[in-house]
């Protein structure tokens, strides 16, 4: 759960934004003074802090200088009752994440701090594990993992650029991972202890692109009542990751192609020009070469940006790493949801690396939640995966040999083994002998051996139904067809 520290001397705004941030997903705790407030950022080890700009021991602006000193990574959002005041200003271009007016809007403050947390996240959290096998329990589970050639030369790329400052461009298909080496390569940098900010350039309209990075004076354009310190200003010592740096509007690659070139910038309706000191990363998964000849990205930018590359592999060319990655995702998801997966049995493995993963490691991730989810034991089986992957390919032939699936379960500590087994070994038949007789409930019953009740029963246990309406070989309708929502008893 991510925690919040308010520092405020009005009792009114401590209480209004304690109740309204105080909702179970987030921790929150309070502070009158400044004293108070750098003691409890040492004590407490908030993800943000929400800092005024007057309070009674001390100016809000020392009170940052003091919380960056302390922890330089720690987003600060300034709040103020005085719009035009030069402090806060001041604070957010020393780095301050965001500053606010008072009174304070509820549903901006929430976008602020949820893309704070995000921030605070992705630069605490590791991008690289130490053990790129199965992490266990309790450790991080957004980290890079892949244990195939493509990968390990993906690591040593990093290892190499990661220490010099030096622009890099990361390439690849959406979903494997670019954002992943972004932090990876800022962790191993020497910029690791200052800040790390990313930017989708896709996710912003282009008319306001420009002045997210480098911010703008007031009355630059309309709606422009104050000013607005960019991204390069607040990330000052720190690195900026650009992501999708090919749908970058024009205007803003010419001021990428000066700050990669001498470090400066104009903001948006200024002529004054600003110093900064930042390291670039860009990723995309476009050709850049093509929207160069297109005439929709700048040559000379490309070059600046392509002399150091990561290009990742996509996951149909590392079929090897999708047991280490399902591992991963498991643990990441059982975390999340609370729930207790602990293995995938064989049959549902064989699907899983027969899909070819056009999403790459994304899709991956998201099929391995929705199966925790759906798991009713503790282990995944091919109905719990989304139908998509179940359609896309036939599991092989012998992918139901008994040994094979209770090696499984006994390698991953199931105590209920015998269920899971005689489930396994029934779904297979009952779906194969209604296939048969065209899903006629008698005669399923009468080639198998057992009563219409049994069967139902089963049929009900392994939630499998078929058409509600289903013909029988005679070509009549079978009342006795199975259906998903009306299975009845003898």
């Amino acid at each position: 759960m991510p925690k919040v520290l308010i520092i405020d001397d009005e009792p009114g705004i401590l209480y209004s934004l304690k109740s309204a941030l105080d909702r179970g997903n987030t921790a929150v705790a309070t502070a009158a003074t400044a004293k108070q407030g750098l003691a409890a950022v040492a004590r407490e080890r908030p993800d943000a802090v929400i800092l005024d700009v007057r309070l009674p021991d001390m100016s809000g602006l020392d009170a940052f200088l003091l919380i960056r000193e302390a922890d330089p990574r720690l987003p600060v959002i300034v709040i103020t009752a005085h719009g035009s005041t030069e402090t806060a200003i001041e604070a957010t271009k020393r780095g301050a994440f965001e500053y606010l007016l008072k009174p304070i809007d509820l549903h901006q403050l929430d976008e602020v701090l949820g893309r704070a947390f995000e921030v605070r996240r992705a630069q605490a959290a590791p991008a690289a594990s130490e053990d790129i096998a199965a992490p266990e329990d309790g450790a991080d589970t957004d980290q890079i993992v892949g244990q195939c050639p493509a990968m390990l030369e993906v690591y040593k790329v990093i290892g190499r650029i990661a220490p010099q400052d030096v622009p890099v461009l990361i390439l690849g298909e959406s979903g494997t991972g670019k954002e992943l080496v972004a932090r990876a390569l800022y962790q191993h940098s020497l910029r690791s202890g200052q800040p790390f900010v990313a930017i989708n350039c896709a996710a912003i309209p282009d008319a306001l692109l420009e002045s997210e990075l480098f911010g703008h004076e007031k009355g630059a354009f309309t709606g422009a009542d104050r000013r607005r310190v960019g991204k390069f200003e607040q990330a000052q010592g720190g690195t900026v990751f650009l992501d999708e740096i090919g749908d970058m509007p024009p205007a803003a690659q010419a001021k990428m192609l000066r700050l990669l070139q001498d470090q400066r910038f104009e903001r948006v309706g200024g002529n004054e020009s600003v110093q900064t000191d930042v390291r670039v990363l860009a990723a995309t998964n476009r050709d850049l070469s093509v929207l160069v000849r297109e005439n929709k990205f700048r040559e000379d930018l490309l070059y600046r940006l392509n002399s150091f590359t990561v290009t990742l592999p996509p996951l149909r060319d590392r079929m090897g790493d999708i047991e280490p990655l399902v591992s991963h995702f498991v643990t990441a998801a059982n975390r999340k949801l609370k729930k207790n997966v602990r293995g995938v049995d064989p049959t549902a493995r064989a699907v899983l690396e027969a899909h070819r993963w056009p999403g790459n490691v994304r899709e991956l991730q998201n099929a391995m939640r929705y199966a925790v989810v759906q798991a009713v034991g503790e282990v995944i089986t091919p109905d719990c995966l989304p139908a998509s992957l179940r359609g896309a390919a036939a599991p092989p032939s012998d992918a139901l040999e008994l040994t094979a699936l209770i090696t499984s379960l006994l390698r991953v500590g199931a105590t209920d083994i015998y269920r899971q087994v005689t489930q396994t070994v029934d779904r297979a038949l009952l779906t194969a002998v209604l296939g048969h007789v065209h899903g006629n409930q008698k005669q399923a019953a009468d080639r198998l051996g057992i009563s219409r009740t049994t069967l139902r029963a089963k049929l009900q246990t392994l939630g499998l139904g078929i058409e509600k309406h289903v013909r029988s070989v005679d070509g009549s309708e079978d009342p006795g067809g199975v259906s998903p929502d009306s299975v009845t008893t003898e």
